[in-house]
């Protein structure tokens, strides 16, 4: 479900998703955009095994929404999850650690969220065999407590 439609009743939203799945339409429900309470309302009714929310470097408006996916051990895919370029100016936690690291700003911003939660899946938009093998280079990078708490606190400071 891509948004949440407050003009239609959670019982006649989430309990459409559950015929569909009881009916073998639908095998999995995932949500997009949602609140922790919209995602308990939708799973009195029906299975949830992922959430789509905007989440990055840049907004962690959805810290709450992730740590409830963690506790249910539901997937997170972060909508927008490359937006680095916000903190990759000189002089910043992003450019330090693209020059320690040698990794690109967005290799750093996947291997960030990767960090973050083992229900985290990013799946950034590409445009090239060579910006998926980029992008896929970023799970074996491995940001240190310090990158992380440095990389946190800028986003707090922007």
């Amino acid at each position: 479900m891509h948004r949440i439609d407050a003009q239609v009743p959670a019982d006649d939203r989430f309990g459409l998703l559950a015929d569909l799945v009881a009916e073998g339409k639908v095998a999995r429900v995932g949500l997009s955009q949602v609140t922790v309470a919209d995602l308990e309302a939708a799973r009195d009714v029906v299975p949830i095994v992922s959430v789509q929310n905007l989440f990055n470097l840049t907004d962690h408006s959805s810290d709450e929404v992730l740590a409830h996916c963690e506790a249910g051990g539901i997937g997170c895919i972060p909508w927008f999850p490359v937006a680095s370029s916000a903190s990759s100016g000189p002089d910043t936690p992003m450019s330090a650690i693209v020059t320690e690291t040698r990794a690109t700003p967005t290799q750093v911003a996947l291997a960030w969220l990767l960090h973050r939660s083992p229900v985290m899946l990013p799946i950034p938009g590409t445009k090239s065999v060579a910006h998926v093998e980029e992008n896929c280079e970023a799970a074996a990078l491995r940001l240190s407590e310090a990158e992380v708490a440095d990389l946190d606190a800028a986003q707090l400071n922007s």
